[in-house]
């Protein structure tokens, strides 16, 4: 704040001051965030350059155009029609099927055993048929 604080503002000077503040905040906001950006884009740039001189991208990159360069052979064998194995994936479906079905019995019969067979039942404790 400035020192003479015992000076009134005109409105006109007020409204600038405002409208001068509003607007340098979000440019100062803006500017700080691009110069972080740049920082961190420096940082990388150098880390990259250093892990190049190293030769560890280096490696890595020609190991990367080895790979594109046997992409078609990859990709020929992947499209190759495979033998068919239905013998074994009905083998697979006929077990998980009886894997059901025994746990259906199991769960039946343990939920059955589980049951108590009540008493015969109690006469009621109100008159089921009112008198009028």
């Amino acid at each position: 704040m400035t020192a003479n604080l015992d000076t009134r503002l005109a409105p006109r000077q007020r409204l600038a001051r405002g409208l001068k503040y509003s607007t340098v905040g979000p440019v100062d906001v803006t500017r700080g965030v691009v110069g972080l950006s740049a920082d961190t884009a420096a940082a990388i740039a150098t880390g990259l350059r250093k892990r190049y001189q190293s030769g560890q991208l280096r490696r890595q990159l020609a190991a990367a155009a080895e790979a594109v360069a046997a992409l078609p052979e990859v990709l020929q064998e992947a499209t190759a029609p495979e033998p068919k194995r239905c013998h074994r994936r009905l083998l697979i479906a006929g077990v998980a099927a009886a894997v059901l079905a025994g746990g259906a019995v199991a769960f039946s019969i343990v939920r059955r055993s589980s049951r108590h067979e009540a008493p015969t039942p109690l006469p009621p404790s109100v008159e089921v048929n009112p008198k009028p």
